[in-house]
């Protein structure tokens, strides 16, 4: 494949450090040793262990077929025939620094040698600076941090502190989230996958949260919308009745279920109904936090601070498992003389906190956040913007910074989706033929329900971001055939 892209951007920030690619023709197993792609004894190997043994989330078993993947450097991965894919999809949008950070890589092993590991019951150097790195960009007075292995315990613990500082039970999330696929994080989940892990925490209710496009409200205006879903969301307060509500808890921008941007106005909304029943407010930034949007903590963008923020993936790229909660002071100090009724044997991991101080400079270093505020205006938002006029199955593109939906529709007049919600099999096929031509193209794509995500490592090049972009606007033709 070759590339025609002009990249003359003299005022943009420049490229950040990266490792440099894996030889085009080969890769190095686990032991150490080179080998050639296209070796397929070593494919073979892989799928059999895979397909024998592992059993994979959210799948049915018998009727998927994981691809198997030698090597990754920077944006790219590549599988052991050769093939190279754009990550677009920075894994589960987890991968900010990319696949191979020479600086995360070299934390870890830096911190592997001189001590792999010790109880969170100690004091340890990283994971105190780390703690100390988070608190120092986090908002308002969030000073502390609880550490967890990953997102879905984040959430368990906030909602743990939040209901042991206000003795209340109740916690309203939104329908379109997902908070993890822990008991309760399932429970707070408000799209499909919590249904067949019903009944679980029953002291959960969902509310609908601003979506304007396919506004609950019949709202026609930003505005009307941020108006309209607080008085919906202070009606479910009353209903469920304000003093059993412990929290709310709510992506900052959401997530898989459709890179929804909050309207002007209604985080700030939130912040004052919580305020005003006496509720927590949980930021979950497990998956926008640490520069996805630009922002070290994506609240920033909307002038809110919250209670406790949760965050995990792009905290170190997940090179190791981590994750958390940032404590403001008013709930820490509750917890100064009350013990906190709960831990982990891995929390704050020295190896998996190396790597999030290692993220905290390769950030600074590389000005991050600048670039990917950049490349998000000047790049994706204008050439997304003008498939609208070329792609009659392009309904709405929406985001900030490396973070973006594109809604696809089989009729932009009466909005039908591209495939059904929650569509499976042949239903979902559609969306299927358009990924496969991004795969097809060399480029990873992030698809749920109707939507293909755009959300590549925060350290992709200009010119792979463009060609990404380039490979998405070809599959979009694929779509336009299925429009009514």
């Amino acid at each position: 494949m070759t590339d025609t892209i002009d990249t003359s951007t003299s005022s943009a920030p420049s490229a950040p450090s990266a490792p440099a690619a894996p030889a085009r023709d080969g890769f190095t197993d686990r032991n150490g040793a080179s080998h050639p792609f296209g070796d397929r004894d070593a494919e073979t190997q892989v799928r059999s262990d895979d397909r024998s043994h592992v059993f994979h989330s959210w799948s049915a078993q018998a009727q998927i077929d994981p691809l198997p993947i030698a090597a990754g450097a920077g944006s790219t991965f590549w599988d052991y025939r050769g093939n190279a894919y754009l990550d677009f999809s920075s894994q589960l949008v987890n991968l900010n620094l990319g696949h191979q950070h020479p600086d995360l890589v070299r934390a870890i092993q830096e911190q592997a040698g001189r001590l792999a590991t010790i109880q969170p019951s100690m004091a340890n150097d990283v994971r105190g600076e780390l703690a100390r790195r988070i608190a120092r960009v986090a908002p308002g007075t969030l000073n502390r941090v609880f550490f967890t292995n990953g997102g879905a315990d984040a959430n368990e613990y906030a909602v743990r502190m939040a209901r042991r500082v206000t003795g209340r039970r109740k916690v309203l999330s939104m329908y379109r989230s997902y908070h993890g696929g822990t008991s309760t994080a399932i429970s707070l989940t408000g799209d499909p996958r919590r249904w067949a892990n019903e009944p679980s925490d029953g002291s959960v209710a969902h509310f609908f949260g601003p979506y304007l496009y396919r506004s609950a409200f019949h709202s026609t205006t930003p505005q009307e919308e941020t108006q309209r879903a607080l008085e919906h969301l202070e009606n479910v307060i009353v209903l469920e009745g304000a003093a059993t509500v412990a929290a709310i808890i709510i992506e900052t921008v959401v997530g898989t279920n459709g890179v929804l941007v909050p309207p002007p106005g209604y985080l700030a909304g939130v912040r004052e109904l919580c305020d005003r029943y006496g509720i927590v407010y949980i930021a979950d930034e497990v998956m926008v936090g640490f520069g996805r949007i630009g922002e070290w903590f994506a609240v920033d963008a909307f002038d809110v601070v919250p209670d406790l923020i949760t965050f995990a993936k792009g905290v170190n790229s997940g090179y190791v498992p981590l994750g958390g909660v940032v404590i403001s002071d008013r709930i820490a100090d509750f917890f100064d003389d009350v013990p906190f009724q709960g831990g982990l044997t891995y929390s704050g991991h020295p190896l998996a906190c190396a790597a999030g101080v290692a993220t905290f400079e390769v950030f600074e270093r590389d000005g991050i956040l600048e670039r990917v505020r950049d490349l998000g205006s000047r790049v994706i938002e204008p050439e997304i913007t003008s498939w609208l006029d070329t792609h009659p199955s392009l309904g709405e593109v929406r985001g900030r910074g490396l973070f973006w939906a594109l809604e696809l529709v089989r009729d932009r007049e009466t909005r039908e989706p591209f495939v059904p919600f929650n569509a499976t099999g042949a239903d979902a096929a559609p969306m299927g033929a358009v990924a496969a031509a991004c795969k097809a193209a060399g480029v990873w794509p992030f698809t749920h329900f109707n939507r293909m995500h755009i959300a590549p490592p925060l350290v992709i090049e200009e010119a792979e971001l463009r060609r990404g972009l380039a490979a998405i606007d070809d599959a979009l033709t694929v779509a336009d055939g299925y429009v009514r």
